[in-house]
């Protein structure tokens, strides 16, 4: 161990005693919810290899799990959603007792890594059993090859559209998980062009708009009778004009948080903004964080606003992509809005409860999983009239779930780099 790493430990947290005893109950909560949940590395702390028939199981139950199947006919494009965009290996520390402390060193109670970016997006889209296709650069570094397994082999993600670049680096994110909060380090060289031609034939597409830029593809996939789902990041410029999201008009679905929405339409909440933008698209829906989601479909004629579920949120990594996802599973499938929006606020709720971007994103397992403790009578006595009401607000789960994964686990991306073995 170096010099600078002794002399780290030596030195004591300078922080105030009441600052050190106020996150406190933050680090136990953490602490509990890391030894309820399955740890991102413990199912390998021990080095244990993950069987090739194993992983060829995880993804035969994915592809088994089909919620689309009502609506599939003949001559149907291959794919269910498209998307492209960067990769990035995020390595994710949890269980810090505090923030980073300029010169010391900090202990981590856990470790996982996965696949990142626009990874987050494709694998909560595959663990919902919708045939995803994604084109994206990938190093021939280990990062690259890591990434790649992860997405093709234990999430089935088609990558037929996707390209290695030999001697390009794979971007690499450090995310730091402490008190409710997080801090990232990422290094990135210029990501090369991944898709060079018209996208695929697919039901559906997803991006993330940013003000002033154009994607051709977007126009592409839209006339070829994609349905575009969009969100939008937030606009450095400050002016929040509406005319600068110039792929808006292929938009079917523009999800963005109230804070962007409510700037972009001048309105004062959610509410006045949804309605706002329902004049611009087809679906128009606001996500309001732990208070849920309002939604106006103008093709249906339906508004819903379903709150969130009461929960304890660890990273927030991913939930954005977690709640689209599930959000363009209900759609493609035909289901009413307010329970393409309760099964969105469901998963993105799960999904916070984890750690770590892609390897929290829930599947039906998981959501079987909370369907059968929600409905448990003991749990009925203990949480009330309010839970109670969750119940029937998420009733419609009985005849979504899959008798075949009402009493699996699903196995995630390996939750580590580098353990082989047969």
């Amino acid at each position: 161990m170096s010099a600078a790493k002794d002399a780290g430990r030596a030195v004591e947290d300078p922080r105030p005693a009441a600052e050190r005893a106020e996150h406190a109950e933050h680090v136990e909560r953490a602490g509990r919810a890391e030894r309820a949940a399955p740890a991102v590395d413990a199912a390998y702390a021990a080095g244990a290899a993950r069987p090739a028939h194993r992983v060829a199981e995880a993804v035969a139950l994915a592809d088994h799990v089909d919620p689309l199947a009502a609506v599939r006919g003949p001559g149907d494009p291959a794919y269910d959603v498209y998307l492209t965009g960067t990769v990035f290996l995020d390595i994710v520390f949890t269980g810090l007792d505090h923030a980073p402390i300029r010169g010391t060193e900090s202990w981590a109670r856990g470790m996982g890594s996965s696949p990142g970016g626009i990874a987050n997006m494709a694998t909560a889209l595959a663990r919902l059993g919708l045939r995803t296709t994604l084109a994206a650069a990938f190093g021939t570094d280990i990062y690259g090859d890591y990434c790649w397994e992860s997405l093709a082999d234990s999430e089935g993600v088609d990558l037929t559209a996707s390209r290695r670049v030999p001697g390009w680096h794979s971007p690499v994110t450090v995310s730091m998980a402490y008190e409710g909060e997080r801090t990232m380090v990422t290094h990135e060289h210029p990501a090369p062009p991944t898709a060079t031609g018209p996208p695929p034939l697919s039901r559906a597409c997803v991006t993330a708009f940013e003000p002033g830029r154009q994607d051709g593809w977007v126009g592409q996939a839209h006339a070829r009778g994609s349905q575009v789902f969009a969100d939008v990041g937030w606009d450095e410029s400050g002016r929040w004009d509406i005319a600068a999201l110039p792929d808006l008009p292929y938009c079917h679905a523009f999800l963005p948080n109230a804070t962007e929405a409510q700037r972009y339409t001048h309105t004062d909440s959610p509410e006045h903004a949804v309605r706002a933008l329902a004049d611009l698209v087809p679906i128009a829906v606001v996500t309001k964080g732990p208070q849920g989601a309002v939604a106006v479909d103008s093709l249906t004629g339906e508004y819903a606003d379903v709150p969130g579920l009461a929960v304890d949120a660890l990273d927030p990594t991913g939930a954005g992509d977690v709640f689209v996802a599930a959000f363009m599973t209900g759609t493609l499938a035909g289901w009413p809005l307010a329970d393409r929006l309760a099964f969105a606020n469901l998963t993105a709720g799960l999904s916070v409860q984890h750690f770590g971007g892609s390897l929290s994103a829930p599947g039906w397992p998981e959501i079987a999983a909370w369907w059968a403790w929600a409905t448990q009578p003991t749990v009925a006595q203990r949480t009330g009239p309010q839970h109670a009401q969750t119940v029937r607000r998420y009733r419609f789960l009985d005849r979504l779930i899959p008798a075949e994964v009402r009493d699996c686990s699903r196995l995630r991306a390996l939750p580590t780099i580098g353990f082989r073995g047969a």
